[in-house]
């Protein structure tokens, strides 16, 4: 019979759930990846039943190998309080689906289910970016923005599990349409979309200043992305480095009305935008520090790129799948209570 334990450390597996990918790994407690497994997502237009399948497989494959006690689900969509249904997936067909039942039973292994955002923060906050602090946010800048929030050392996912949707905070009444249908969500400011949508009418507008980025796609704006501006931006381009500095500066406005709500000691910067490093958090900070409410009479929260990157949703799922093991559940306890008696 197979030990249930590595080295005398409880096996989980995390498995993050996106729109065009499903990866998944062997964690241990440590948050130390042993193996990993990545798979193409179902198009949403299949069922529920073959991304179960899809997603049945990737755990099989790995516990084929390695004695794993749990596992956890990190789904991009909105999460029931439960933890247990994804109640909506914009890029899969799950509308109500008891995921967490449906696995449970595919699997034999009890299973967790989690918002992609709040696997990949409680992982920043257990193991990565704000490893000892019980107060974070984390923001994921890509497309669009995520986010989610620790408070007291666990996460905060509100009445009905849908907290963190930064992405959609009003921050300019009647501005930019989103795709949720409201106009001024944040997102349209100080996300990828935002920055590739600046550039592009500077393209179309045959702007002087913005001939680097024109003779990159051969004068076609649609061709422009918030990856090429951030390849420019390191480069030096001008243009791009003030697209940078203004969805910086964005963004910075953003957490100050976060710091307002949460009071963080952490603020955590992930997703692919994130990668531009300083040209994009060297503005935020100043942004940040210059709006915040009550500056120079409180501490400011840290402004810091996430550590983990893709492996942090993988990372998050598997450590909150371990939290529903009874004897681990007390060891986290006793470790963030030693943590909180060093401070």
């Amino acid at each position: 019979m197979v030990a249930d334990t590595w080295f005398g450390q409880a096996l989980t597996v995390g498995v993050d759930i996106g729109g065009s990918k499903v990866s998944a790994g062997v964690v241990t407690p440590q948050g130390r990846v042993l193996a990993r497994v990545r798979t193409e997502t179902p198009h949403r237009s299949k069922s529920p039943e073959v991304v179960e399948e899809t997603v049945a497989g990737v755990v099989d494959e790995l516990r084929s190998a390695h004695p794993v006690r749990a596992v956890g689900v990190g789904a991009a969509g909105f999460v029931d309080e439960h933890r247990s249904t994804v109640l909506f997936a914009p890029h899969l067909s799950w509308r109500g689906e008891p995921l967490k039942d449906a696995l449970t039973v595919r699997l034999g292994l009890p299973v967790v289910v989690e918002n992609d955002a709040n696997a990949a923060a409680w992982a920043e906050a257990s193991v990565g970016a704000a490893q000892g602090s019980d107060d974070v946010v984390v923001v994921n800048l890509g497309t669009g923005i995520g986010g989610a929030v620790v408070l007291g050392g666990g996460l905060h996912r509100g009445r009905y599990g849908m907290a963190g949707e930064f992405g959609h905070m009003t921050v300019v009444p009647g501005g930019h349409r989103c795709e949720c249908g409201n106009r001024g969500c944040w997102e349209q400011y100080a996300s990828g979309n935002a920055l590739a949508r600046e550039a592009r009418s500077l393209v179309a507008a045959e702007s002087p200043v913005a001939g680097a980025l024109t003779e990159a796609v051969g004068g076609d704006p649609a061709l422009v992305s918030g990856a090429l501006v951030g390849e420019l931006a390191a480069k030096g381009d001008l243009a791009c480095v003030e697209l940078m500095e203004d969805a910086g500066e964005w963004l910075g406005s953003g957490l100050a009305d976060l710091a307002a709500a949460f009071d963080p000691e952490v603020f955590v910067i992930g997703g692919g935008v994130s990668e531009n490093g300083d040209l994009l958090l060297g503005p935020a900070r100043t942004a940040f520090e210059r709006r915040l409410t009550g500056r120079g009479y409180r501490p400011a929260a840290r402004v810091v790129p996430a550590a983990l990157g893709n492996e942090a949703g993988i990372v998050g799922a598997a450590d909150l799948a371990r939290e529903g093991l009874p004897r681990w559940r007390q060891g986290r306890r006793q470790r963030r209570l030693s943590t909180y008696r060093r401070r």
